[in-house]
């Protein structure tokens, strides 16, 4: 019964979807022409062509969206201090080295001399002095802020705080720079990989404020340097000769290509008008792995795939009992095998089992048998008000994939045994994200992939002023442990409070969580120096061809 309901919500999904997909059919006939090519036929042998998920918010790293797709981008184009090599394990970056203070809160890193902006100017201290300030200014609305907040006064600027300490990032000299953190925080180095701290070139901010990133502007300090970007077209970056391991760089450039797509991205792969799509959508694998085995890769990730319910006033979903109900309905298992091809992992709780000295929880209720869980669903939206003369009316919005469309579909389906009546909306990841960030939804997909291997980079999206937060959860009692958890300095101890934490997200039926996602990719076989990574992270300096 529950699948005749997902087929029937798909056939009848067309109309009341809103897809902006129609202006790129035109290119995917033409390349279902080419369908037969042989991989790696059309591309450069010395340019890379990427497809990803979407297009980047910004070049500037206090003004990204917050996106993975991002990573692509910021990733190659900007090098923080600690970068990553190809198994993603955090190296050396721009700073050759650092030095530790015996109480652990002050970090002095000794930049490299031969790092440089892409216009040959030297990357100085103060580019990183300046990129944080920049990223705790109130005005920026820095999206990955809160987790730079060890540093002192980070957390209290990025509020706007009147009596905030004086910022703990400090140039001692050209190549030297200090940050000092409120306590110890032992994986502190590993943040300094993300794009967000990368660094801002402070002599064409002073030229051009923040138009610094257009394409007759712009100067980078990583591997490779853009040269255009044409709207939801592509970004074109070609090498630096100024980064300080040009040498070993034996791409002569990159372009990154959104396609949101996944059926359009694996057309174009075979066509070899791509080397590398950075997501393929899960019902394909077994097609995949029987016909392009040698170039698909499924590997772990620390990820979760979920479900914002909005909390702010007006909306059903503020109701507890609504998003028990919402949460009890949902069949996780039926996603992850049917809908999913089976690889991915049903998810209990919010943060995925395999993070680092932490025990997965588990949300209430989610374990109990199927008819058990409808029961208990339909008393509490009894309860709550709502009932065949009073349905809940939901509206669910999702990004712009095949996959998303059939889990939105599942969903509706699931809930309406409850007599909920779901509205499906779709747009495309940036349109989709700033809905979310902007609170029009009652019903959100998000996914989280972690940014180091630590429960605090989950929970932290929900702590109440969290930009990411998109359903605006406020719990006096989680914020309280995640800050005791912050300051604790035993790492048992810290365990115990973040794991507490959890279990009063989960107890809140804060989100909807789905399921653990793994990485997909397709990888031209032709192409050296790719490894799989529980982050996920590809940097393309790293890459080469045959």
């Amino acid at each position: 019964m529950l699948e005749q309901l997902i087929s029937s919500r798909i056939h009848r999904s067309s109309q009341v979807h809103r897809s902006l997909k129609t202006r790129r059919l035109g290119r995917i006939g033409l390349l279902l022409l080419l369908s037969t090519a042989p991989l790696g036929s059309l591309a450069s042998a010395a340019t890379l062509a990427i497809g990803i998920q979407g297009e980047p918010a910004s070049l500037d790293s206090a003004r990204i969206g917050g996106s993975t797709w991002e990573n692509d981008v910021l990733g190659d184009l900007f090098e923080g201090l600690v970068t990553l090599d190809p198994a993603g394990q955090y190296i050396p970056g721009a700073a050759s080295r650092w030095d530790v203070s015996n109480d652990g809160t002050v970090y002095t890193f000794h930049l490299r001399e031969d790092a440089d902006w892409s216009d040959g100017e030297p990357v100085i201290a103060d580019d990183f002095v300046t990129a944080f300030r920049r990223l705790f200014d109130p005005a920026n609305g820095a999206v990955y802020a809160s987790l730079f907040y060890s540093i002192r006064g980070a957390e209290a600027l990025t509020r706007g705080e009147p009596d905030a300490p004086t910022l703990g990032v400090e140039a001692l000299d050209d190549k030297t720079l200090e940050i000092t953190l409120n306590q110890p925080t032992p994986y502190f180095p590993t943040l300094l990989a993300h794009i967000a701290a990368s660094p801002v070139p402070s002599h064409l901010l002073d030229r051009y404020g923040n138009d610094w990133t257009q394409m007759d502007h712009i100067a980078t300090n990583g591997a490779f340097t853009p040269t255009s970007w044409v709207s939801h077209d592509h970004i074109a970056a070609r090498k630096n000769p100024e980064f300080h391991a040009a040498g070993d760089v034996n791409l002569d450039g990159v372009d990154y290509y959104p396609v949101e797509d996944r059926s359009a991205g694996l057309q174009r792969f075979r066509a070899g008008g791509l080397d590398i799509v950075r997501d393929f959508s899960p019902d394909q694998y077994q097609w995949l792995q029987a016909n392009l085995p040698e170039a698909t890769h499924l590997a772990p990730q620390l990820a979760n795939y979920y479900f914002a319910l909005n909390q702010r006033d007006g909306h059903p979903t503020a109701d507890r009992r609504v998003r028990a109900a919402l949460n009890l309905a949902i069949r996780r298992q039926v996603i992850a095998e049917q809908i999913m091809g089976g690889v991915v992992s049903p998810a209990s709780g919010f943060v995925p089992q395999g993070v680092a000295h932490y025990d997965a929880q588990t949300m209430p209720g989610v374990e109990e048998s199927q008819d058990a869980r409808l029961a208990r669903a339909q008393t509490l939206l009894q309860d709550a008000g709502y009932g065949p003369e009073h349905p809940l009316e939901l509206t669910l919005r999702y990004s712009t994939t095949e996959a998303n469309k059939r889990i939105a579909v599942a969903l509706a389906a699931m809930w309406q045994p409850l007599n909920v009546e779901t509205e499906l909306v779709n747009a495309e990841g940036a349109v989709h994200y700033a809905e979310l960030a902007a609170g029009n939804f009652d019903v959100g997909r998000a996914s989280w992939v972690a940014d180091f291997d630590d429960a605090s980079n989950f929970l932290g999206i929900l702590q109440s002023e969290a930009p990411k937060n998109y359903g605006g959860y406020r719990s006096p009692a989680f914020d309280a442990l995640m800050q005791q958890a912050s300051r604790e300095t035993d790492e048992d101890t810290r365990q115990q409070l973040l794991q507490q934490a959890e279990r009063q997200a989960l107890s809140d039926y804060a989100v909807a969580p789905i399921y653990v996602d793994v990485s997909r990719n397709l990888v031209n076989p032709q192409l050296k120096g790719w490894e799989d990574n529980a982050l996920n992270r590809h940097l393309s300096r790293w890459l080469s061809r045959e």
